[in-house]
């Protein structure tokens, strides 16, 4: 669970730092998925720690749930563009698509560890 936690966390930091770039450098709500790649990221590190690894994974889930509700609105915007519609900002919709889709993945993963550590806890 570490490692997908590091892998979303830097996938994450690569999408708002592409977004800035690709901006123009001129928006920088463009780094929000950076903004929470980062912390991700380090929860990730820090749930090595096999001490520490309960409350780093929850962490992480916390915030991948938080950036799944800020970015799903994105995700219908995707599928009007798919449709051939217009968006206001279409950059934007795409940026928060895939940052929905990056916090969906983090967060089912995070709930089957949780469902796994709990059996294992009843087995014992």
């Amino acid at each position: 669970m570490e490692r997908i936690t590091i892998n979303g966390g830097i996938a994450m930091i690569l999408l708002g730092v592409a977004a800035y770039v690709s901006s123009g450098f001129a928006s920088l709500t463009a780094m929000i998925p950076a903004f929470f790649g980062i912390p991700i990221t380090a929860l990730g590190w820090l749930a090595k720690d096999e001490n520490k690894k309960k409350h780093a994974m929850h962490g992480m889930a916390v915030l991948a749930l938080l950036g799944f509700l800020g970015s799903i609105r994105g995700v219908g915007g995707l599928f009007s563009l798919m449709a051939g519609g217009e968006v206001l900002r279409p950059a934007a919709v795409i940026v928060q698509s895939i940052m929905a889709v990056i916090c969906g993945v983090l967060l089912f993963f995070a709930v089957q560890s949780f469902i796994e550590a709990r059996r294992a806890r009843q087995s014992e």
